[in-house]
C-alpha cells in the first residue's frame, strides 16, 4: 500500500509542477512516453556515476539493476527485499 501512496504523492507533485509551468495535462501520448523514459533513465544516473570508478560493479549494476527496470522485467529479489 505504501508504494501506491508514494506513487500518488509523486503524481500530485508532477501535477503541481505542470500547473506552475503552465503545461496542460495529460500530455500527448508520445510526449508522456518520452517523459516516462526520461524518468526511468534519470533514476539510474546517480547510481551509475557512483559506480564509474569500479567497472566490474558498473557492469553488474547495468546488467542486473538498470536493464530490468528500464526494460520492464522484474529485478531479481535479494535478501534485503524480503
Amino acid at each position: 500500500m505504501k508504494i501506491y501512496l508514494v506513487s500518488l504523492g509523486a503524481g500530485l507533485l508532477a501535477g503541481l509542477v505542470y500547473s506552475l509551468l503552465g503545461v496542460r495535462s495529460p500530455a500527448p501520448p508520445v510526449v508522456a512516453l518520452v517523459g516516462l523514459a526520461g524518468i526511468l533513465l534519470g533514476e539510474q544516473i546517480v547510481p551509475v556515476v557512483k559506480r564509474l570508478a569500479d567497472t566490474t560493479e558498473l557492469a553488474r549494476f547495468v546488467r542486473e539493476d538498470c536493464a530490468p527496470q528500464v526494460l520492464g522485467t522484474p529485478a531479481p529479489r535479494t535478501e534485503h527485499d524480503a
